[in-house]
């Protein structure tokens, strides 16, 4: 397979004007906990490079949009949510993004254009169902993001497991092509029902209701409960097969955010939202690829999270967080990308399509990574 080019990203050029003579940064401090001096800077999810200290542009850490960046002593930067922010914590302030008041929002990075497609907005793109999706190229960004060892994110909706694509997303489990996973109660109770009593909301596999069929996710949660939760029911052989039972048995890290539509819910499950948000925040800290499959208020709340691009050491080395959006209605897509994740690559077909296919081609290249056989 012909290797795909690659977006080279272009740092700016801090030695030349107007940056090599822009001013350091303005910092204030918060007047109360949890509240934002007046005209603080609103973080994007594009590379930012903040001056202070009179030394060098450098990029905060932990990126994300819709955050702020705070100075901590003696010259820490880091994006932070506003609701953690401390009284007297110094807070950037300025609204200009073009380096002029010590800011830096480099929008125009990967492609090298003065504005850019990736430049960070709202309401900006479309995407239709009959764009074309080059699975060739989906297994090989996926391949090779499993290569050079990084943390290849999953964000699932329950419709997953109803469209018999369960055992498509045990095998990406199974072969190290999930690091962590991010969902709510309902895909991991119908995956724990399908486990325990071979069903999905009351339905056989061939799609007809059993007796009984209504209450047995309720019953999946009761036996989980009683176990003590998913990994001891895994342990103590209640639950056998599955996604939850292949992310036990390979120690993927998962969380499951409640709703207040959740049934149970699941011992696991983190009933109040910011602490849910904050165990998703730990997780996309760490993301290099993300996959997100039929759900979309996970989806978007997980993109909301995600830098536009994966952190490195040097400028040089940055490049764009791949992220795979799959959904059968294109507003889903689009509302990820209105919302800011504007590098979602959007994918309008059902899950068991999306992870039949993904897989025969991840499986086609891995075959073609392998070393020929030499003949003697």
């Amino acid at each position: 397979m012909t290797a795909r080019p690659r977006f080279q990203y272009r740092p700016p050029d801090f030695d030349a004007p107007p940056l090599a003579g822009a001013p350091d940064a303005r910092f204030e401090p918060a007047p109360a906990d949890g509240v934002l001096p007046e005209g603080f800077f609103s973080t994007t999810n594009l590379p930012t490079y903040v001056k202070a200290g009179r030394g060098p542009w450098r990029r905060p850490r932990l990126p994300r949009m819709d955050c702020v960046v705070v100075l901590h002593p003696p010259a820490d930067l880091v994006v932070t949510e506003p609701r953690k922010v401390k009284k007297g914590q110094l807070v950037a302030v300025g609204t200009d993004e073009d380096g002029s008041q010590g800011i830096l929002v480099h929008a125009e990075g990967f492609l090298g254009g003065s504005h850019s497609a990736n430049e960070f907005g709202f309401m900006q793109t479309a995407v239709s169902r009959e764009r074309p999706v080059d699975y060739s190229v989906l297994a090989q960004l996926l391949g090779e993001e499993k290569q050079r060892g990084g943390k290849i994110l999953w964000v699932v909706g329950p419709a997953l497991v109803h469209a018999r694509a369960r055992e498509d997303m045990i095998w990406f489990i199974q072969n190290g092509y999930v690091q962590a996973f991010l969902g709510g109660n309902a895909v991991a109770v119908h995956d724990l029902e399908a486990a325990i009593f071979g069903t999905t909301l009351g339905m056989s596999s061939s799609g007809e209701g059993v007796e009984g069929g209504h209450a047995l996710h309720m019953r999946a949660i009761n036996t989980i409960r009683r176990a003590g939760g998913i990994a001891p029911a895994v342990r103590q052989g209640t639950v056998t097969a599955g996604i939850m039972h292949a992310l036990v048995t390979h120690g993927v890290p998962f969380v499951l955010a409640g709703s207040i539509r959740d049934d149970g819910p699941l011992p696991e499950v983190l009933s109040d939202t910011l602490a849910a948000q904050d165990a998703m925040r730990e997780v996309t800290a760490r993301a290099t690829f993300a996959v997100f499959v039929a759900t979309a208020l996970h989806a978007i709340a997980v993109g909301n999270m995600l830098p536009a691009f994966v952190d490195a050491p040097t400028p040089d080395e940055l490049r764009p967080l791949t992220t795979i959006c799959v959904d059968q209605t294109e507003f889903v897509v689009n509302k990820l990308r209105d919302r800011g994740t504007h590098q979602a690559y959007g994918v309008v077909t059902n899950a068991q399509d999306f992870m039949h296919v993904l897989r025969f081609y991840v499986e086609r290249w891995e075959q073609a990574q392998a070393p020929t056989p030499i003949l003697r």
